[in-house]
């Protein structure tokens, strides 16, 4: 039996693909197999070696490319034949990417890894938009929470009430279909109806859009101009400052909405 490849689960980054980090290139400069999601920029690919097998398993709404259980054997098997594999993730690998199972997949069957972290979309996204997630004299606490709602029983519960009162800046990812929910959930449990609120589309890239408006009207006025995912939702008093540090959109790169 011939040397046993490993796998690298690789953070892609938010979007701009010079938002990768060099570890993270240098891995993909040497990949064999690169298995690569859906929401990061085709652009890395061209970091891999020519002759590299590229493999599509991006996950969109209601249609997996791949199921999950077959992108877990496709990495072991690649690497059970001595090959370099690359799992090419959005953002970063650890952040609502599924990094924990896959990596236990490869545990349990013995394929050593290696995790090198990316540059997460909430974090990005905002501080593209001029947000900058915490500040001291507006926001000491900041959480991240997926917006998606699984139905399995399994599913952890979403702390609606910490979130309305006991945490200053809350970034939703993958929350545009229940945003609705979102808004009522957290107005009900005590956040203030007039709390600042970012929508970001596509974030740090020259397609950037950014919606603004407060909890009470947020979701309207989304569903009024159609406004659709990929999108980091903050709420939060720090999305004022995006009056005054609002960047990348003084470059004339992106398009704002502004909904009070």
């Amino acid at each position: 039996m011939g040397e046993q490849g490993k796998v690298f689960f690789v953070g892609a980054g938010p979007g701009d693909p010079k938002l990768i980090t060099v570890k993270g290139m240098e891995v993909l400069g040497i990949a064999d197999v690169v298995v690569y999601d859906r929401l990061l920029s085709m652009e890395l690919l061209a970091y891999a070696p020519k002759e590299a097998v590229r493999i599509d398993c991006g996950k969109r709404k209601d249609h997996h490319t791949i199921p999950q259980e077959q992108i877990n054997d496709i990495l072991v098997d690649y690497a059970r034949q001595g090959k370099t594999v690359v799992r090419l993730k959005g953002g970063d690998p650890s952040i609502f990417g599924r990094v924990g199972e896959e990596a236990e997949y490869c545990a349990d069957h013995h394929i050593p890894f290696e995790i090198v972290p990316g540059v997460t979309s909430g974090i990005a996204a905002p501080i593209y938009a001029g947000i900058p997630l915490t500040h001291r004299n507006h926001a000491a606490s900041v959480t991240f929470v997926t917006g998606h709602r699984r139905t399995d029983k399994d599913a952890p519960d979403i702390p609606w009430e910490h979130l309305a009162k006991g945490v200053d800046t809350v970034v939703f990812y993958m929350g545009m279909s229940n945003l609705p929910r979102i808004q009522e959930q957290l107005m009900m449990y005590g956040r203030q109806a007039d709390t600042p609120v970012a929508l970001i589309r596509w974030g740090t890239m020259d397609k950037q859009e950014v919606l603004s408006g407060q909890l009470w009207n947020i979701a309207q006025e989304a569903e009024q101009v159609q406004f659709k995912s990929p999108v980091i939702i903050v709420v939060g008093e720090v999305v004022k400052l995006r009056e005054k540090l609002d960047w990348f959109q003084s470059s004339g790169c992106i398009k704002e909405l502004q909904y009070f």
